[in-house]
């Protein structure tokens, strides 16, 4: 097998959990790709994405806090958008990294947002991945639907199997190997069986009730006002098509594209998203 293209990076937060990242070796000369998962995810689904934009790129993938090889947090409660910022932040000042390439998936993208509020300073550009500031109450029901179950497998077949169960419509076109790859980067084994690699903890966002509504277009439109670019795939349950013209209307000089045949949310390795970012990285290329 090839050696990894990553070094396994560690940073201790200021509440004392520990937080992994993937860092893929890459130019001094143009800020670093900052990538960061959705909710039940981690590091591990930005392997091509790292892969394809390194060297020419630094490319860091975090952990969020209770994912991957990052700790789990002994108070569920932490589990929300801004301790994540804070975490982000705390990431950026240990590894001296003054501004960054934000590339966010779903709750990374909320994340970036927030960020755009709170640390505006630190966001050289950013790419939100299937996420805005208005989500489908469907997508979220699909999401509450299987996040935090305590699901266990006998087998990374069986893994497969519920992931494609789970998440089968909003890829299509996926093959048994699809649903493989995505298994081995979705679980873990743990004690003589294949588990979802995070706290199951992580739901309890769903499960605090009801909760004031916020208004996130501020902070889209904070963040839209340094280079952005928002991928949003086709037949996504949780960016609507209304909402993505919406965010269109008011950010004009943002770039959009549109990943056919995905829902929520594209891997960022399909042929539009690959072309899609390309071309919004041109500007650092020099």
């Amino acid at each position: 097998m090839a050696e990894p293209r990553y070094r396994d990076g560690h940073v201790v937060v200021a509440d004392g959990l520990r937080l992994h990242f993937r860092d893929y070796n890459g130019s001094d000369a143009r800020p670093p790709l900052l990538c960061l998962h959705g909710l039940t995810r981690n590091a591990r689904d930005f392997e091509a994405f790292g892969e394809r934009y390194s060297p020419r790129f630094r490319v860091i993938a975090l952990d969020f806090r209770g994912r991957g090889e990052s700790e789990r947090d002994p108070l569920p409660a932490r589990y929300t958008p801004l301790t994540y910022v804070g975490d982000v932040v705390q990431l950026l000042d240990q590894l001296g990294i003054a501004q960054a390439i934000f590339v966010g998936t779903s709750l990374g993208g909320l994340v970036t947002m927030a960020m755009a509020v709170t640390a505006p300073q630190r966001i050289a550009a950013s790419i939100l991945n299937d996420v805005g500031p208005e989500l489908n109450q469907a997508g979220l029901d699909r999401i509450q639907s299987y996040v935090g179950k305590g699901e266990r497998f006998a087998s990374w077949d069986e893994a497969a199997d519920a992931i494609a169960a789970h998440q089968g419509t909003a890829y299509p076109g996926y093959a048994r190997d699809d649903w493989m790859a995505m298994a081995r980067r979705n679980c873990r084994e743990q004690a003589g069986a294949i588990a979802f690699d995070y706290d199951a903890a992580i739901a309890n966002i769903f499960q605090a009730g009801p909760t004031p509504k916020v208004d996130l277009w501020p902070l889209f439109i904070a963040l839209a006002q340094e280079p952005l670019l928002v991928v949003r795939g086709a037949i996504s349950e949780l960016l609507s098509a209304e909402v993505f013209e919406k965010m269109k209307a008011v950010a004009p000089q943002a770039k959009f594209a549109v990943v056919p045949g995905v829902g929520h949310a594209p891997m960022l390795d399909e042929p539009a998203a690959i072309a899609a970012i390309d071309d919004f990285l041109k500007r650092f290329a020099a």
